[in-house]
């Protein structure tokens, strides 16, 4: 007897859901991150097999990190208008299928950064895994309002992730690029947390706007953002990079400040949303200029 249509679930359907919990659009910037520290390791360009391998390597573990976050927040996903689409939320995908999705991607992940680029490399993307999965997602989260701050290093990882596949090494300047994303991460995740803040009341989960009212969070948004600029003259500083990288930083970073500013000075959904927004193109044409830098 043929099942009704509307029992039906396509493949196309069922391979998007799967997608979906690898949470695409955070892993790009990420994956963008680590293919740019990659390039920055080494003074001519490096080998682009080693390149696509070692992002593939990273990307499959990132994917599992998520699925993994997925998993443990379904719950809280649920309660919210942001997340609540999402495959585990909507019962889409169950857990056990999801926890056997993020092994098996996981795992694959490890096995090519370990056979096919280095140990380290390895190591060190499975510690990332660690730490937002578990001691971000875990512990952190639920429990405290600087959550976001604390468990800023597994997300500011990917640079040192890359800059390790190509040299087998993570130098200071690595963890510069790294020392960037961790100081961005507070002023980008607060800027939507502002203007989500109903969704996070409901989560119940101790997101600054929430523990500390808006007031205090848009004032620690912009503060953050000032030592944000001040870092990213770090790498001019050390001669990592020269004048047409401190000119974008400083360009990108005044746009930034101008926006968290104005948030201090009169705050609305719609330019808490616009920081947000601006935050990312800002980290990725940030990366951007260092590149472009580093080849002139």
């Amino acid at each position: 007897m043929q099942a009704p249509a509307s029992e039906v679930v396509s493949l196309p359907h069922i391979a998007r859901q799967y997608w979906l919990l690898t949470k695409p659009r955070v892993t790009q910037l990420a994956i963008f991150c680590s293919v740019i520290g990659m390039f920055l390791s080494v003074p001519e360009l490096p080998s682009l097999s080693r390149v696509v391998v070692a992002t593939l390597g990273i990307w499959l573990l990132a994917g599992a990190a998520f699925a993994v976050n997925s998993l443990i927040e379904r719950h809280i996903d649920a309660k919210m208008a942001r997340t609540r689409m999402r495959p585990l939320a909507q019962g889409e995908i169950t857990p056990l299928q999801a926890l056997f999705f993020s092994g098996i991607i996981g795992g694959a992940g490890m096995w090519v950064l370990y056979t096919h680029v280095n140990p380290l490399t390895m190591w060190l993307t499975f510690a990332t895994f660690v730490g937002y999965a578990i001691v971000y997602t875990v512990l952190l989260k639920p429990n405290t309002p600087q959550n976001i701050v604390i468990g800023g290093l597994s997300g500011a990882m990917p640079p040192v992730l890359g800059w390790a596949a190509i040299t087998n090494t993570a130098p200071a300047e690595a963890w510069l690029l790294a020392l960037i994303i961790f100081v961005w991460t507070p002023p980008h995740f607060w800027a939507l947390a502002l203007y989500r803040v109903d969704d996070y009341k409901n989560s119940g989960l101790p997101m600054l706007p929430v523990t500390h009212g808006p007031q205090l969070t848009r004032l620690h948004i912009f503060l953050y953002t000032i030592a944000l600029v001040a870092t990213t003259t770090l790498p001019f500083a050390i001669r990592m990079s020269g004048w047409p990288y401190l000119v974008a930083a400083l360009a990108l970073g005044g746009i930034f400040l101008a926006y968290t500013w104005q948030l201090v000075r009169v705050y609305s959904d719609k330019l808490a949303r616009a920081t947000f927004n601006y935050s990312i193109v800002y980290l990725a044409a940030l990366f951007a200029a260092l590149l472009v830098d580093h080849y002139l």
